[in-house]
């Protein structure tokens, strides 16, 4: 049973969430390596750097306060582990290629070289992040030869109990869904 409360104290100790706090700092040191630097050789390569950065910065930071005020529960409608694994799949090709420009156009300066580095450190942790986030959101598939059929996005039936015409219970209408599935191959 998870603990009740507003603040999930256990969540930086868990591997995820400090998996979380990784990928914030290696984003806030890469960002304030490039932008410390007063040396850039390409203005609009570590402006690119800059933004991306703190970009990811800002989200990842909104994603960790979420989790540690457990406000994913207060809004159901959204499913949650897909946002979460679209999101760091993006913010890892669009750090990598940062990272990679920033590490092509340091000219052998210091700061924009460890900004960089810290850039493709913030990648590697992301996508450990993007692997997790995928068995969670995906999960795995069924390897048998029966085709399995896919609940739809949400429920049509007006004179259904569980969701009422809402996308709002994912997990009773999912059930629902399943055992009227189940009734129907069956009977």
């Amino acid at each position: 049973m998870a603990p009740s409360g507003l603040v999930d104290p256990g969540f930086l100790r868990s591997s995820e969430g400090s998996l979380s706090v990784a990928q914030t700092v290696a984003l806030l040191i890469a960002f304030l390596c490039v932008h410390c630097s007063s040396w850039w050789t390409d203005f609009s390569a570590f402006r690119y750097f800059q933004v991306v950065t703190l970009w990811f910065l800002v989200t990842f930071l909104i994603f960790l306060f979420m989790h540690i005020f457990r406000l994913q529960s207060k809004m159901p409608c959204i499913n949650w582990a897909l946002t979460e694994f679209l999101h760091y799949a993006v913010g890892m090709l669009l750090i990598f290629i940062a990272s990679l420009v920033a590490a092509v156009k340091s000219r052998g300066i210091f700061a924009l070289i460890a900004g960089s580095v810290f850039g493709f450190i913030a990648t590697v942790l992301l996508a450990i992040s993007v692997c997790r986030s995928y068995r969670v959101a995906c999960g795995s598939q069924p390897t048998s030869e029966r085709r399995v059929r896919s609940p739809p996005a949400f429920c049509l039936d007006p004179r259904c109990c569980v969701c009422s015409g809402r996308n709002c219970n994912q997990t009773a209408f999912l059930l629902h869904w399943r055992f009227n599935l189940v009734a129907a191959e069956t009977g």
